[in-house]
């Protein structure tokens, strides 16, 4: 899943600094994620290994402590997080695009 950029038709509140967004105004939306300001697209994201959707770190509860180009990018999304054997799916998405590692 992908931000898209879209002229505002509504008023909206952006989900990574909590201000109003504007009609007309230029916001990046993605389907069930919500909207958010260009400005505040430039946060660093990591993508869930999973599914590749945002991994959703501006609500992340351990966003104070992460610090992201230091962290693993093998992130997992709230929603594949809360999927049963999480961590067979995180072994076999691993295993697909890192096929190196279980040799």
């Amino acid at each position: 899943m992908s931000w898209r950029k879209i002229p505002m038709k509504f008023p909206g509140t952006c989900i990574v600094c909590n201000e109003k967004i504007e009609i007309n105004e230029i916001g990046l939306w993605a389907k069930g994620l919500g909207v958010k300001h260009e400005k505040c697209a430039e946060v660093n994201e990591l993508q869930c290994i999973v599914c590749g959707s945002p991994a959703g770190c501006p609500q992340c509860e351990f966003q104070e402590n992460c610090d992201i180009p230091n962290v693993s990018q093998f992130c997992v999304c709230r929603k594949c997080g809360e999927q049963n054997d999480v961590f067979g799916l995180y072994q076999k998405a691993t295993n697909k695009k890192f096929p190196i590692i279980n040799s």
